[in-house]
């Protein structure tokens, strides 16, 4: 997280992706629910502080590729639907975007901030979040 920060910090324009894997492979597959709550801890503690550095322009979005429950019986992916947040200092918070079809639309509305043209997979739910 503090090299996300780093490198947002100094790069002016573009994407930045960043990858928590632990949440998955060292807590989720593991059923360690307390590593899990910690790491989430860590990460919201980090997160508050990150989006009062964010740039007007900027965008965060926030998801998971899978659902992988610490708590459940078992190490195999769990849920079927993950939470997608999404955040920019321009727009006013609390917006719902409703459920998705598929996290391609994360991929699809990315593609829309930059102004990209080519289409993927997904629909971009820019225009209803800025609304």
């Amino acid at each position: 997280m503090a090299l996300t920060e780093s490198v947002y910090r100094d790069t002016p324009g573009g994407l930045v992706f960043t990858n928590l894997v632990d949440f998955d492979q060292l807590y989720g597959h593991r059923n360690d629910a307390a590593g899990y709550g910690r790491a989430l801890k860590e990460f919201d503690d980090w997160l508050g502080g990150f989006v009062t550095k964010m740039r007007t322009n900027a965008y965060l979005f926030i998801a998971a590729d899978h659902g992988c429950d610490p708590l459940y019986a078992g190490t195999d992916h769990t849920r079927e639907y993950v939470p997608i947040l999404a955040y920019s200092p321009a727009f006013e918070p609390g917006k719902p975007i409703g459920d998705r079809t598929t996290l391609a639309d994360i991929g699809a509305t990315i593609l829309d901030v930059l102004g990209l043209s080519e289409r993927l997979a997904g629909t971009s739910f820019r225009a209803e979040w800025e609304a």
